[in-house]
């Protein structure tokens, strides 16, 4: 058993520029995901199910919505000094905003320093996933190396999307190089046709965290960034492991989710995500009760699927409704709801993500779309259904043909 003291940072200080609308009033972690949760719950839960109970959130952008929620929902008992911390861009080493992400730590020294922690786990704020970092914490301490970054399997020909490890001959535990986007990347020994991508979670003893940004904030020609400076930095200097997540067991998975991992930084990403929760098995299980994601109570009645005043009935497939929604003789196919989505009789959507309290209207269709929060679809409008009307309206629409209606948006016939 461990007993040493772990301290916990999530990096929420990011813009998400490529999930713009989604990102237009909200920090990227802050976006709702799922019907009920936020992104950052998945990073936050991860830790906390992993046994971690001093985490802080280094903010900047847009992050009110970010620190309302971690203020309201991720509250942990004080007298076991424990904390989950929103912690916003203090300034502390100059007039100046973070410049990256090695930068958000090094402006946030002094709370390494006022905690005296032995282990620093850093990890991002917008990737859905489940891991049990404890047991990455353990194989970091056995490798004896002072950092460690958390790889997950990904097809060869995906290499160019990602950070790619490669591991030393003779100790596959060890990295040899980081090589990022590569175009000739070279397979595993034991499995060719992958390679090790970057998570974009890292486990380091503190006192060689504190002296890596440290020495980085001194370069001119750093660009300050966690992956792309310090763990190169690490790996230059022999210093630096890597943990496989294929070596990760979480409590209550299954083959199927256990090494789920997606990055959702893009429209398409964030889509695709979704219609991975919907299936009846899913690729990415939410109702793990040995491994929960935690996220805000919301005092809400349950959902409902009625009939219409007409008696009409509604129907329901393949689909995730939250609380305190109401469909009503409506049709809904393949669609995450948020709560207190309103879909009225008539209406069809499929295909779709909703936000909280999106409002379609009777006789309304909307397909293969993204509406964010408080978006009204009124009688007889569609969305989705043509991609030169949805450009003309002026929303957002991606390569893939997927729709996105910015928050409080109106849609009319």
């Amino acid at each position: 058993m461990l007993t040493k003291k772990i301290f916990g940072i999530v990096l929420a200080g990011g813009e998400g520029k490529r999930l713009m609308p989604l990102t237009a009033d909200r920090a990227k972690p802050a976006v709702p995901f799922a019907g009920q949760y936020r992104l950052i719950d998945f990073a936050l839960s991860n830790l906390l199910n992993s046994g971690l109970r001093q985490i802080v959130v280094l903010t900047q952008y847009k992050s009110h919505s970010l620190d309302r929620h971690i203020s309201q929902t991720w509250r942990l008992p004080g007298m076991l000094d424990s904390y989950v911390a929103s912690v916003p861009a203090q300034q502390r080493l100059g007039k100046r905003w973070f410049s990256g992400s090695a930068d958000a730590i090094l402006q946030s020294l002094n709370l390494l320093r006022d905690e005296k922690p032995d282990i620093v786990v850093v990890v991002g704020a917008d990737h859905v996933y489940r891991m049990d970092f404890s047991q990455m914490i353990q194989h970091h301490v056995d490798s004896g190396a002072g950092a460690t970054v958390a790889a997950i399997r990904q097809p060869i020909s995906l290499a160019n999307q990602f950070g790619v490890i490669e591991v030393k001959n003779d100790n596959p535990n060890r990295i040899n190089a980081f090589l990022e986007k590569p175009s000739d990347p070279v397979g595993l020994s034991d499995s060719p046709d992958e390679v090790l991508a970057s998570m974009g979670n890292y486990v380091f003893n503190a006192d060689a965290l504190i002296e890596a940004v440290t020495r980085d904030g001194d370069r001119s020609d750093s660009s300050h960034d966690m992956g792309g400076d310090i763990v190169p930095d690490f790996v230059a200097r022999n210093d630096a492991a890597v943990y496989d997540l294929q070596d990760n067991i979480v409590p209550g998975s299954t083959e199927r989710d256990r090494y789920y991992w997606r990055d959702v930084g893009t429209i398409d990403s964030f889509f695709d995500a979704h219609q991975d929760l919907i299936s009846t098995l899913p690729v990415f299980n939410l109702y793990n009760r040995e491994w929960p994601i935690f996220s805000q109570q919301l005092n809400s009645p349950p959902a409902k699927l009625v009939r219409d005043g007409r008696g009409d009935l509604g129907s329901m497939i393949d689909s995730i409704i939250s609380l305190g929604s109401v469909i009503s003789g409506a049709h809904i196919e393949r669609c995450v709801l948020g709560p207190w989505s309103v879909v009225e009789s008539g209406a069809r959507v499929s295909n779709s993500v909703l936000f909280d309290r999106v409002n379609i209207q009777a006789g309304a269709v909307v397909t293969r779309a993204i509406l964010d929060k408080d978006v009204v679809v009124e009688a007889g409008a569609q969305v989705g259904e043509s991609i030169e009307r949805d450009l003309a309206r002026g929303f957002t629409v991606t390569d893939s043909g997927i729709t996105v209606v910015g928050k409080g948006e109106i849609v009319r016939p």
